[in-house]
């Protein structure tokens, strides 16, 4: 994991940490950033307001998070899901990387790549809008060494406990889609795997299938 891209060069950590409120104190301590103080999420809303374009943030497990920009690959595999995705179901729109008040409570403050919801259903949101009616959270993961505990451990937890009905994770490292599905107490009681080249069925109340053989050039 070491070997892994870090997330945040110290030019970004630099500008950050000059727009940061003040009382807001962050460290840079082996290419990762954190806080010194523990961090409230009215904290982090600012934070994130303030922070420059470079430098995506979320709020997941009360704690910091930067998630890594994406790449080219990245976003051919975004476009891939949405074209997949609107023929079968014109009545919805995969909106990018839109801001989730999630986890219990709804104290966690996620981005996920998509968001799968009907037609207009942001429209007259702010920054942060509740879960409710998103039907499926899309994460596709970067090769940096915080895709682990970010996508494949904080995530299912967070979009599960705050009852979105699926989250698709299309993993780059492990060149599977999983689908995590019937959120039940805080954990999705689906989780099936499925190798890049698979037809995938996506469940109630999504309602589409993906040909996942296009995968296979976005690999490596």
């Amino acid at each position: 994991m070491n070997s892994r891209p870090q997330l945040l060069p110290i030019e970004d950590f630099e500008e950050l940490a000059d727009v940061a409120p003040e009382h807001v104190r962050l460290e840079f301590i082996g290419g990762k950033l954190r806080t010194r103080d523990p961090l409230s999420v009215e904290d982090f809303e600012e934070l994130e307001r303030r922070a420059p374009e470079t430098v995506r943030l979320e709020y997941l497990t009360g704690e910091l998070v930067v998630k890594a920009v994406p790449d080219g690959k990245h976003s051919c595999i975004f476009m891939w899901l949405f074209r997949q995705s609107l023929p079968q179901r014109p009545d919805l729109n995969l909106m990018p990387r839109p801001g989730i008040r999630v986890e219990a409570h709804r104290r966690g403050r996620a981005r996920p790549d998509g968001a799968l919801v009907p037609e207009d259903h942001f429209k007259g949101h702010g920054e942060w809008s509740d879960a409710v009616g998103i039907l499926m959270a899309v994460e596709i993961t970067s090769h940096d060494r915080d895709t682990d505990q970010r996508d494949r451990v904080d995530k299912p937890i967070g979009y599960a406990e705050a009852d979105i009905p699926v989250y698709l994770l299309v993993d780059r490292d492990n060149n599977t889609v999983t689908v995590f599905s019937e959120p039940k107490d805080g954990r999705y009681q689906q989780s099936p795997s499925y190798p890049w080249g698979a037809t995938v069925a996506i469940p109630h109340p999504v309602g589409i299938t993906l040909h996942t053989e296009k995968l296979k050039d976005y690999a490596g």
